[in-house]
């Protein structure tokens, strides 16, 4: 038995979900089981029951499971302690970003922050959710805004800034490149450019809950990871896609974007934004970084 076996079991029994604990743990769910199995096998008894469908706690994993949650607080615990190296006058601050919120709020951001704490000078890295927050656990950043997980470490703090502004970015001279706002409804015969959900859940399942939301099925043309990817697809005709507002900022030729009619519902949260961070540690820089945003909040969330 080791952390890193507790530690999976834990995300397994919090979320009942082997893909949404193997997603918040960033390892593969084939991975995550063996974790669990190798558990089980060094206890002598099983802790989980799992079918296609469901996952449970046995009773054995019901009563193992707050002493392990213990073992994992006093561990993290111990690490945070020994771990906290930064000081008062930290002069470095780093910062993680998804592509949104690198292109769309931390420009705005940083220049209120400069101004503010000019002392401060900001490292800023770019990536995916995935691979942002195991860099937080690991002590490499120290604050990431990124989309929420469906099951975040407890390891790790968050704050809810806002939701994006979803638009839809359109061939120039399509009819609807010409309307003022653009419904699901309008795309229901639409050949759609969607991310790849592997690497890009929300912004995936943002397009496919929406026509689910409105009993509709999309016609997914093709599959694209990165945004710019998409765009450049979008010009040359190949369908339209579902993008955040900040998207438009690509400068690519050929292309519309035009507000989406986002009717109120779950489907809307696809598009949050959270702050996140390591919990129980003190990090001076960072905590005036949260400020900023705080002070800010109302000016980034309009330009979102």
């Amino acid at each position: 038995m080791d952390l890193r076996q507790l530690r999976c079991f834990i995300a397994v029994a919090e979320t009942l979900h082997f893909g949404q604990a193997a997603q918040a743990l960033d390892m593969l769910p084939a991975s995550l089981g063996r974790h669990i199995k190798m558990l089980e096998e060094s206890l002598g008894c099983r802790l989980l029951n799992r079918t296609t469908r469901n996952v449970s706690l046995t009773d054995a994993g019901s009563r193992f499971v707050g002493p392990a949650r213990e073992i994992i607080k006093r561990t993290n615990d111990l690490e945070a302690m020994f771990r906290q190296t930064r000081t008062d006058t930290a002069s470095v601050l780093r910062v993680g970003a998804i592509d949104s919120a690198a292109a769309g709020l931390m420009p705005r951001l940083l220049s209120h922050f400069r101004e503010s704490h000019p002392e401060i000078d900001i490292q800023l890295l770019e990536q995916k959710t995935i691979r942002l927050l195991p860099q937080l656990l690991s002590g490499r950043l120290d604050i990431a805004i990124v989309r929420p997980p469906a099951a975040l470490d407890p390891r790790l703090a968050s704050r809810h800034l806002f939701f994006e502004t979803a638009v839809v970015a359109i061939p120039d001279g399509h009819p609807l490149a010409a309307r003022a706002t653009v419904s699901v409804g309008d795309m229901a015969d639409q050949p759609l450019i969607v991310p790849d959900r592997k690497s890009r859940p929300h912004s995936h399942d943002l397009t496919m809950k929406l026509f689910a939301e409105a009993g509709l099925t999309a016609r997914v043309a093709q599959i694209a990871e990165e945004k710019q990817t998409i765009v450049n697809l979008v010009s040359s005709g190949v369908g339209l896609a579902i993008v955040p507002r900040w998207t438009a900022r690509l400068a690519v030729g050929g292309v519309t974007y035009v507000p989406l009619d986002v009717p109120a519902g779950s489907a809307r949260n696809k598009l949050a934004l959270s702050a996140v961070w390591l919990r129980d540690t003190r990090v001076p820089a960072r905590d005036a970084f949260l400020a900023e945003l705080d002070k800010h909040m109302e000016e980034l969330e309009t330009s979102a």
